[in-house]
């Protein structure tokens, strides 16, 4: 049996993505993001809500309200989702593995990756 827990977070960024070689306009998005992870039950959790929320939060902070393009070469939503992803499994706690995320530009385009 697998077990995950899932959490959502809200953030506001603006970026410029670069598309055959040329910037589009400066624009900004409220980025909807969901994580899962997954492990074994220990003491019935996977972990505690609070900690993965803590550790998200303290990521994305670097990005909330921020020009995105001063972050990433091209700052695309595949890019800025695959980043996030390397920065959470590496603080995530023994056991526990990153299994999916989702980041919404908006409310209608987004990507997913699963591990």
């Amino acid at each position: 049996m697998k077990s995950r827990i899932v959490e959502r977070f809200k953030f506001e960024a603006a970026h410029a993505v670069i598309i055959n070689g040329e910037p589009e306009e400066i624009h900004g998005h409220t980025f909807t993001l969901e994580i899962s992870v997954e492990g074994p039950l220990r003491e019935g959790y996977v972990m505690d809500f609070l900690e993965l929320r803590a550790i998200v939060e303290e990521i994305i902070k670097r990005l909330d309200r921020r020009n995105l393009n001063l972050i990433f070469e091209n700052p695309t939503a595949e890019n800025i989702a695959l980043w996030i992803a390397g920065e959470i499994r590496k603080k995530l706690p023994p056991g526990v593995r990153l299994h999916r995320i989702v980041l919404w530009e908006g409310e209608e385009n987004g990507v997913e990756f699963e591990f």
